[in-house]
């Protein structure tokens, strides 16, 4: 897609994946927040990404650079370990995982309306022909 689209459908897709997982990432926190001892997990990726991003535009060929480091950025699973206030060890705050599921679903309709965008102005552009 590198030569008809740019690398800007790439990103979107691959961040359209990240958000899944960091929804299916809070599901599971939200399913588990009666289970005793279970840590909440979170996910990341903007960070990383945005690194291999910018350290790939400083190569000579920065599109195919670029592509490379969208096609294998990955997402990072993090374990919170931090102190529960609960007696059974469980350290999931409910009202915080409700927030990241809104947030992450605004982030997820969000990409899927630019990419949506993006289509249908080249769907424009074709029918002008």
């Amino acid at each position: 897609m590198l030569n008809l689209y740019g690398n800007g459908v790439n990103l979107t897709e691959r961040t359209l994946d990240y958000l899944w997982g960091r929804q299916n990432v809070t599901q599971q926190n939200i399913a588990n927040v009666d289970t005793p001892g279970y840590k909440q997990q979170f996910v990341t990726f903007e960070n990383a990404l945005g690194k291999s991003i910018r350290a790939a535009q400083l190569q000579n060929a920065p599109a195919k650079a670029i592509q490379r480091a969208i096609d294998h950025s990955h997402l990072q699973l993090h374990t919170t370990r931090n102190e529960s206030t609960r007696l059974d060890g469980n350290n999931v705050d409910m009202d915080q995982e409700q927030v990241e599921l809104v947030k992450t679903t605004y982030e997820y309709q969000y990409m899927v309306q630019s990419i949506n965008n993006d289509f249908r102005r080249l769907q424009s552009a074709v029918k002008t022909f």
